[in-house]
């Protein structure tokens, strides 16, 4: 047999899963109304995109360049090769915080790294299938580190916001604020006015899929919020002269051409230095673009495959960093907007695409004269769209493990990282989740009919045996116990409704039955099933009990009388017991 066959038969073995793009099957009875509906979508939710992608990679510490190619490049890849029929993919605010983190400690080149490595993590989550695992992470969780980055967004465009003049923003929480209020007395008041009337046109303006009354309003309310402030603003600022930072000043411009490829620099030492950020831009991008996948199934009424959709992912991440983009996943602002556009399949996404490369391609000398006050604008509104903020006031009626995992994940996330957050956030749900396993664990005496022996006694365990809730067994096996004169001869154990076992618990019952039988006495297991019947069997226990593990109580009842029998009749001839 080949070294080629032995790889194929390996991989055939394991329970991966099968590359298989929605699109496949999206365009199997595809016409020629889907076309135009798709056509439709995707020219929306381009026009949406653009301003989007430039403010995302601006706020990331990139050059607009890099957030628009992003856009093109991975938002074409995701909706190609993705398992979601309408998401739209792309730079995400999610990832703001992370981006400009990485880039201040490591650099630019580095992000690079780190955003091809998320790639490859996130594709082998796909491809083993772990895409429906992301839903296990609480959602106390999801929402405070989604709040938590909410505010950082907010954070960071303060400076563009208010115009102040600072040659660059730290990472973290406490030098921002510091640094922001000691340039206060830069502020500038055109910014500020820019920035104020851009946010209120973003937020009042209408939506178009909304809209009723007039063709006229109808068709203005099309125009997104987002295009009317960047071209409002644009020529309000180059028409009066005003004196605020634009595209222009601060970057040059945008370039008038394709992305072009490169190669990051690849070093074996910075990519060990570099694994955290690949876990975190890959578990960050895989909780929002799953999240969003779930936002458009309850839309369409469809359902989306979570592996594909992280396999579609991952090759999107790895290929975008050679063109200069920064990490990308499924959007929920922008998803809605496809949906409600009227897109029919991922066609839209393809055309969104090749919208924003056309626009790049024909007005990017436009973009220049764009203010970045305008641009903070969005993305204040973006932040405050972002965070789930009835959820602080919602926590009064909360158990007291959601209210600790939710502020403990925020706190985190805005005071340290979102790896520390996230980290943290689970270490707290798990000790909350085994803390109330413990509690609906019993092990409590059950009393037995009156024509019962002396000697027998009956416990019953109801909920889970694991290492949390082991110490509940100490009531039955406690050697003191075992030891005493008047110790039961006869033990029964009723598991009828215990649901799982684990090896902490397998452990204390093999001593507790090897300490039984050094004084001739007996236990008996009732009614085990399911998992834990399959623990016993493989750790020997059912073998060792033979006879004494039985079906139910009556059997149960039976067996102990025999038993008593047996050992007052050992004791009787006289025979030592140990």
């Amino acid at each position: 047999m080949s070294f080629l066959s032995s790889v194929k038969k390996v991989l055939g073995a394991l329970p991966v899963q099968a590359f298989r793009p929605v699109t496949v099957d999206s365009l199997k009875n595809y016409n020629m109304h889907m076309l135009s509906r798709d056509i439709s979508a995707g020219l929306t939710v381009g026009m949406v995109a653009l301003p989007l992608a430039m403010a995302f990679g601006i706020a990331s510490g990139v050059p607009p360049e890099a957030g628009i190619y992003t856009a093109i490049i991975a938002g074409f890849l995701i909706s190609l090769l993705g398992g979601c029929r309408v998401q739209i993919g792309g730079p995400a605010g999610a990832f703001i915080v992370i981006i400009y983190g990485i880039i201040a400690n490591y650099g630019l080149g580095n992000l690079l790294l780190a955003t091809i490595g998320s790639g490859i993590i996130l594709f082998l989550m796909g491809l083993f299938k772990l895409g429906s695992f992301i839903r296990f992470i609480p959602v106390s969780i999801v929402i405070g580190f989604t709040n938590g980055i909410a505010v950082l967004i907010g954070l960071s465009q303060v400076k563009d916001f208010l115009g102040l003049t600072i040659a660059k923003m730290p990472a973290d929480f406490f030098h921002q604020i510091e640094t922001l209020a000691a340039n206060i007395e830069t502020f500038n008041p055109y910014a500020f006015g820019v920035a104020f009337v851009s946010f209120l046109v973003v937020k009042f303006w209408p939506k178009g899929y909304a809209m009723g009354g007039y063709a006229w309003k109808r068709w203005l309310a099309h125009l997104p919020g987002t295009v009317v402030v960047l071209v409002g603003s644009t020529i309000v600022v180059s028409a009066f002269n005003l004196p605020v930072e634009t595209i222009g000043t601060k970057f040059g411009g945008i370039p008038q051409k394709l992305p072009e490829l490169m190669m990051p620099e690849l070093s074996w030492g910075a990519f060990k230095n570099l694994i955290g950020p690949m876990f975190t831009i890959a578990l960050l991008g895989a909780i929002e673009s799953l999240l969003c996948a779930r936002v458009a199934d309850a839309m369409t009424d469809d359902r989306h495959d979570p592996n594909q959709e992280l396999m579609g992912q991952g090759v999107a991440n790895f290929i975008v960093p050679f063109f200069g983009g920064i990490p990308a996943t499924g959007t929920i602002a922008r998803t809605v907007t496809n949906i409600k556009s009227g897109a029919a399949s991922p066609v839209a996404g393809l055309v969104h695409a090749v919208t924003l490369l056309v626009v790049i391609l024909a007005a990017a000398p436009l973009a220049s004269d764009i203010p970045l006050a305008a641009l903070a604008a969005i993305l204040m509104f973006v932040a405050w769209n972002m965070g789930n903020w009835r959820e602080f006031l919602r926590l009064r009626k909360m158990t007291m493990s959601y209210k600790a995992t939710l502020v403990t994940t925020f706190l985190l996330t805005v005071i340290f990282d979102l790896t520390v957050a996230v980290q943290v956030g689970l270490v707290v749900s798990c000790v909350f989740f085994i803390y109330r396993m413990n509690t609906l664990t019993r092990v409590e005496q059950q009393t037995l009919p009156f024509n019962m022996p002396e000697g027998v006694e009956c416990w019953k365990v109801t909920g889970a045996l694991f290492f949390g809730s082991v110490s509940k067994l100490e009531r039955v096996t406690d050697p003191k116990r075992i030891t005493d004169r008047d110790a039961a001869k006869v033990v029964i154990m009723d598991c009828t409704d215990l649901l799982n076992i684990d090896n902490s618990a397998m452990d204390i019952l093999m001593v507790f039955i090897r300490a039984l039988k050094r004084r001739n006495h007996e236990l008996i297991i009732v009614g085990a099933s399911g998992h834990p019947l399959r623990q016993l069997n493989r750790t020997g226990i059912a073998q060792l009990l033979g006879p004494n593990m039985l079906p139910d109580m009556a059997f149960a009842e039976h067996r102990a009388r025999e038993l008593i029998q047996e050992i007052d009749a050992k004791q009787t001839c006289g025979k030592p017991i140990i």
